[in-house]
């Protein structure tokens, strides 16, 4: 396992990648290397969050609806009002919405398909890392689905069933194949085979607060 990275080592990308807005939401696009909320510190007080709501001064309750670690990229929603966030947040509380991630793995998984269940826990003295703690961890499933074999690199789709903290990342350690450029969780060749971590949460689906009809985003993985 790599040493922590440097957590104040923060320099995000510029700029707000706008997938669709109306009147109640916001899809964005969010970059590898952005936080989502600001963080405790003020030199992490730029995040995904704090640009929608400079970019809209009139919505003072603009607010995320789910998170993505800073360094995975993708889809997110924010609501700009509680209403809004209320009936979203219920949505993904309840496994109502609908998402999938691409990840590039290291090595050649075996198998084309399989289910990851394995309980997560923080651990604590590399916090905040997680692990898998059969004892102490809480339920936590994982669909992975081969899309491509790349010269000892597997492309895979993901599919969390539940939302803990950094579950893929860890499911996917788990079973011996770290996502490329993890610099928690991979070491050696595997954190080297990228500038990044490339891990892209790819669609996202959901219901609209106002009319209940389905809405359905996807932003193909930059990598």
């Amino acid at each position: 396992m790599p040493p922590l990275p440097p957590i104040f080592d923060y320099r995000p990308p510029a700029g707000l990648d706008i997938v669709h807005e109306d009147e109640r939401l916001i899809v964005c696009n969010k970059p590898s290397g952005l936080l989502t909320v600001p963080g405790k510190d003020p030199s992490l007080a730029d995040c995904l969050e704090t640009r929608v709501q400079a970019r809209h001064p009139d919505r003072p309750e603009t607010k995320v609806v789910h998170r993505l670690d800073k360094d995975t990229s993708g889809l997110l929603l924010l609501a700009f009002d509680k209403k809004a966030l209320g009936a979203l947040g219920s949505q993904f509380e309840h496994r109502k919405v609908a998402k999938y991630y691409v990840a590039r793995i290291w090595g050649d998984i075996e198998g084309d398909s399989g289910l990851v269940d394995l309980p997560l826990a923080t651990d604590w003295e590399n916090k905040p890392r997680q692990r898998v703690d059969y004892e102490r961890g809480r339920s936590s499933q994982t669909e992975w689905q081969v899309l491509a074999r790349e010269n000892g690199v597997t492309r895979v789709k993901l599919i969390p069933l539940t939302g803990r903290t950094h579950q893929l990342r860890v499911h996917m350690l788990a079973l011996g194949h770290p996502i490329l450029g993890d610099s928690f969780y991979a070491s050696g060749e595997a954190l080297a085979a990228a500038d990044r971590l490339q891990l892209h949460a790819e669609m996202l689906g959901f219901s609209h607060p106002d009319d209940q009809q389905w809405r359905e985003f996807v932003v193909p993985a930059p990598f």
